[in-house]
């Protein structure tokens, strides 16, 4: 028979041994076979893209194949047997994650990233299969399978490299300083900077199971915090957020990750917690960048949800949402759609009132589930990124037109250094008394 278009619709057989709708991606010839022997990319239409997979034809019912129509002429057939709600909610899931890209560069965003490229990978001592296509360098487009060093993220074509490296490797943990420990939980702060290739390899590994993440090759910009569980072995990672080192849109994160085999353990409502602490710690208020993955907003949602009706039900008396932000460091807009979401925001007599009746909001509470891991402040040994580079820049333009003066100026030189740089005030008074005998010692020379 002849192969099947791309484009081509069809009922697949999935993992669950039930035939689900399928639309034909891509399609490529399989070595051992005839000229007409292919297998299929597909991707479910009922499913996240996550789930698209390489399929044989013998996973497909060949007797339910439909050739695709026009898209808009669908649109209207579909249209006129769904209701506004049902089309509403398809159209959400096709631009799940990119609500900053307009139709053309959605489209484009899918056709580069439409297939796969990096099936499973190896990480530790998880074999783990990979969500969304990567853009790694070319030299491994034939890789179906990648090997990771879990301590410094290399990757390799092939397990017996990744032996090898293993043996050379003196890394037990991320290459960056440990800034909180609870027990088995270690937090690593990263500077894209200092350890750029770790910063893009990691870029690399999150883009498998982000559909949404640009990668970034310039990482010197960013902090990565990288989450581990450690035991005798070393500190092997669990998921990070990154941050920019500094955001004009006050972003307190950038990038969240939790790897699937630890997902669903409480840890990506860490990561999220952990943020909102070092924005306490630096005295601002923040909120995630966007656009958020649908997993990312389902947990961001549940995160406020917890912390703020934790306060509404503890508070006695008139808060606001001023107040709030500066108690929990959640952005004010976040706070007050948060609110309006569960219906807790009323207006009465000319302005907007919290209605914090107690069934509401332990109804409330319940419905947004555990709030996982709690972030022990008392171990967070950390001071806020100011970045060296801006204070020596500018003692190296005060020095650059000091050094062209008359020799009178050498007098001046250290002690102009020493008081820019002190901030101690009877360093600085002595640092000009310095000064004025030097002068002193000019003039009587003179």
């Amino acid at each position: 028979m002849q192969p099947l278009e791309v484009g081509t619709r069809v009922l697949c057989r999935w993992r669950d041994g039930k035939h689900h709708p399928v639309k034909v991606i891509e399609r490529r010839r399989l070595h051992s076979g005839g000229p007409n022997d292919y297998e299929y990319y597909v991707h479910y239409t009922e499913f996240n893209r996550r789930l698209d997979e390489w399929v044989r034809l013998e996973q497909l019912d060949l007797d339910s194949v439909e050739n695709d129509v026009d898209e808009k002429v669908e649109d209207k057939v579909t249209g006129l047997k769904m209701t506004r709600h049902q089309k509403r909610k398809i159209d959400e899931t096709h631009v799940e994650g990119h609500e900053e890209l307009d139709a053309a560069s959605l489209r484009e965003h899918e056709e580069f990233t439409k297939v796969k490229n990096i099936a499973t990978i190896e990480l530790g001592r998880y074999e783990i299969e990979t969500w969304y296509f990567s853009p790694f360098p070319p030299e491994y487009n034939d890789c179906l399978n990648l090997y990771f060093c879990e301590f410094c993220l290399t990757f390799m074509k092939r397990k017996q490299q990744l032996q090898r490296h293993m043996k050379k490797c003196d890394l037990k943990h991320p290459p960056g300083d440990e800034i909180y420990r609870s027990g088995t939980l270690s937090m690593f702060e990263v500077d894209g900077k200092k350890n750029k290739v770790y910063g893009q390899n990691l870029c690399y590994l999150a883009k498998l199971f982000l559909d949404h993440k640009t990668l970034y090759y310039d990482v010197d910009l960013f902090l990565f915090y990288v989450l581990c569980e450690c035991d005798d072995r070393g500190c092997h990672m669990v998921g990070y957020f990154s941050k920019e080192k500094h955001s004009e849109e006050s972003y307190n994160l950038a990038c969240i990750l939790t790897l699937p085999p630890y997902q669903r353990k409480g840890y990506g409502k860490f990561l999220i917690a952990f943020s909102y602490e070092l924005s306490k710690k630096e005295g601002k208020v923040g909120t995630p960048e966007r656009p958020l993955s649908d997993l990312g907003l389902l947990s961001y949602r549940g995160y406020w949800t917890r912390v703020l009706l934790d306060i509404l039900k503890k508070h006695k008396g008139n808060i606001s949402i001023k107040e709030l932000s500066d108690m929990t460091a959640i952005r004010a807009e976040d706070i007050l759609a948060t609110l309006q979401a569960l219906e807790l925001i009323q207006y009465r007599k000319g302005q907007h009132v919290i209605c914090a009746d107690p069934k509401v909001l332990d109804r409330h509470l319940k419905a947004a589930g555990r709030g996982g891991l709690e972030v022990d402040v008392s171990k967070l040994i950390w001071t806020p990124y100011k970045e060296q580079g801006r204070r020596s820049r500018a003692i190296n333009n005060i020095r650059g037109p000091i050094s062209v003066h008359t020799h009178v100026d050498s007098f001046f030189i250290p002690c102009l250094l020493n008081f820019i740089s002190i901030n101690n005030l009877w360093l600085c008074i002595y640092s000009l008394f310095f000064i004025f005998h030097n002068l002193l010692r000019f003039i009587l020379i003179w």
